[in-house]
């Protein structure tokens, strides 16, 4: 008989079982995530679970966020699954539907919407996400095969690839760090890149430093003159998938030196030699829709791919006015 487990009640070793045998396993969806989002004071962490007497059938791993002032605050409460519902090989739709209503339940009376962002092929599963009312979003992506670092460098364009090679030429320089004075270097980038460019919320600085002191995650950083110049910040699933969360750069300040290149390029260099089978670049926007970075991401010789997301909205009123607030607010910035 299926039952529900939640939280603390999730028995590590089984937790642990089941993402060592599920093929939609994501660091997103690991023990070690949930006790990362744990440390982090701004998100409300949650972890749901199915299982059927000893066996932990599938479980979601999210937290519930929202941004900004009182009034913006109450316009974008939302819980986020990212990577998608961890799934056991002895699952069915029956787990999954239960596992799923009991999300909505619990979620709703906070969040606006529910999403899940898939980083994994659903659709085998996508009948009983539409039957509790969830609906399918396409969403693109890319994911690199990392073999060896030889395949990888082959695998960039010729332009990316020349723009390596000029970067390190140039005398800039990559490493990995966990220094807190490093960390906060590569976060005036990224929040700069996000409040110019891509004007969505960004983790406040906290987050940053609390992941680097996982040892699942890895903040590479680009240097020049003894300056951070780009970075890129990756979690991974130890020989499976090393994600880029965030990358930036100052590109374009610098003569023949390619910071944001260099930064994803350290990435995937690290991903082949450590084992890792792919890199995922986590996101590649709406297949209908312009998307700038899209391009960028395409250069390195991934497979673009069409994972999607699924979407439950709780509040249709409230989900629109936001919708059409964030779209309002883009045009004025």
């Amino acid at each position: 008989m299926y039952q529900i487990v939640k939280d603390e009640n999730i028995d590590k070793n089984k937790w642990e079982s089941l993402l060592n045998v599920s093929p939609t396993a994501s660091w997103f969806q690991s023990y070690s995530c949930y006790q990362f989002y744990k440390k982090l004071d701004f998100l409300k962490t949650f972890a749901i679970a199915v299982e059927n007497k000893d066996e932990l059938l599938a479980l979601v791993c999210g937290y519930m966020v929202a941004d900004g002032g009182l009034i913006k605050r109450f316009m974008s409460r939302r819980a986020i699954i990212p990577g998608g519902m961890l799934i056991g090989a002895n699952c069915d739709k029956n787990a999954i539907e239960m596992l799923l209503k009991y999300l909505t339940e619990s979620v709703s009376k906070d969040a606006i919407y529910t999403e899940f962002r898939n980083y994994f092929d659903y659709s085998e599963h996508r009948n009983s996400f539409e039957r509790c009312d969830y609906t399918y979003l396409p969403h693109l992506n890319f994911q690199i095969s990392t073999p060896s670092v030889e395949r990888c460098l082959k695998e960039l364009s010729t332009t990316k690839r020349r723009d390596v090679k000029q970067s390190l030429k140039q005398g800039a320089e990559i490493s990995e760090t966990k220094n807190r004075n490093e960390v906060d270097e590569f976060y005036i980038l990224l929040f700069d890149l996000y409040k110019t460019k891509i004007r969505t919320p960004l983790f406040p600085k906290d987050f940053f430093h609390k992941i680097v002191e996982f040892p699942d995650a890895h903040l590479f950083v680009i240097k020049y003159d003894n300056k951070i110049i780009g970075g890129s910040l990756c979690v991974g699933l130890e020989k499976e998938i090393l994600y880029e969360w965030f990358v930036c750069g100052l590109d374009g300040k610098y003569k023949n030196i390619y910071p944001s290149t260099l930064a994803t390029w350290a990435a995937v260099e690290y991903s082949a030699l450590h084992n890792f089978r792919y890199f995922d670049m986590m996101g590649a926007g709406k297949p209908d829709e312009g998307y700038g970075v899209r391009e960028f991401k395409s250069k390195f010789g991934g497979e673009l791919v069409e994972h999607g997301r699924f979407l439950y909205i709780s509040n249709t009123m409230l989900f629109k006015t936001g919708e059409f607030a964030i779209k309002m607010l883009r045009k004025i910035k």
